[in-house]
């Protein structure tokens, strides 16, 4: 690795997630768990159905009750620790693996599921077990707590401050992701437009692999400990 690299982006994806047993966004049909991603993350379809979108992140969260942080999760708290510049991990995962692993310069750009967001007045808060609808904000008394989520055609999270980030970042390294999703699939271009080395991580060539100075092949679960123990030195 350059030595002049300070400031890094780390950008991940369903693929770091995959090898402790949660199943990636859209599988090879398609659907998420037998889904449709129509039916389940939209707001057209929690407003349509609110039981079958509840259920759904209820079954997910519950799923996270029998999961682990693998060797790629461990590697990145690990760099989060011993890292002396900035560092920011952007994650689209719901799950809570990075967190567990104990990373903690962490955005959840795609919300996550173990948080509850009131439709009502915005507040979020930390949520395990099941979410019925209707159920209560505890902040403006109103019944319209849902998954905290972002769905289809809602703004992701903290894009401000991801996009400060990749504007200094020295190096972006996309972890396990399709290249298919925006705004996450365009933050390669802001970090080759500001100068800084890019670097994919993935089990296949993504959809925007192109963009990528370097693109390592395999599992996660290698690579990402090969790639820290570079950086660490």
């Amino acid at each position: 690795m350059n030595p002049d690299i300070r400031n890094i982006v780390i950008l991940t994806g369903a693929g770091i997630s995959a090898e402790s047993g949660l199943a990636t966004f859209r599988g090879p049909d398609g659907l998420w768990e037998g889904h449709r991603v129509e039916d389940v993350c939209t707001p057209e379809a929690i407003a349509r159905n609110p039981a079958l979108v509840h259920r759904f992140y209820d079954e997910r969260r519950a799923k996270l009750d029998e999961v682990a942080p693998n060797a790629a999760h461990e590697a990145l708290a690990a760099l989060d620790r011993a890292w002396p510049g900035e560092l920011l991990i952007v994650t689209q995962n719901v799950d809570d693996l990075h967190e567990r692993a104990g990373a903690k310069r962490l955005i959840h750009m795609h919300g996550a599921l173990r948080s509850a967001l009131c439709a009502a007045c915005g507040k979020a808060v930390a949520w395990s077990g099941s979410l019925p609808p209707g159920s209560v904000c505890d902040g403006c008394g109103k019944p319209r707590l849902r998954p905290d989520i972002v769905f289809f055609g809602e703004m992701p999270y903290e894009m401000d401050a991801i996009d400060d980030a990749l504007r200094r970042a020295d190096l972006f390294v996309s972890i396990g992701t399709s290249g298919a999703v925006y705004p996450a699939a365009g933050f390669v271009q802001t970090a080759r437009h500001v100068g800084a080395r890019t670097l994919e991580l993935n089990l296949d060539p993504s959809a925007g692999s192109y963009y990528f100075e370097e693109s390592r092949l395999g599992p996660a679960s290698v690579l990402v400990p090969e790639m820290v123990r570079e950086l660490l030195g």
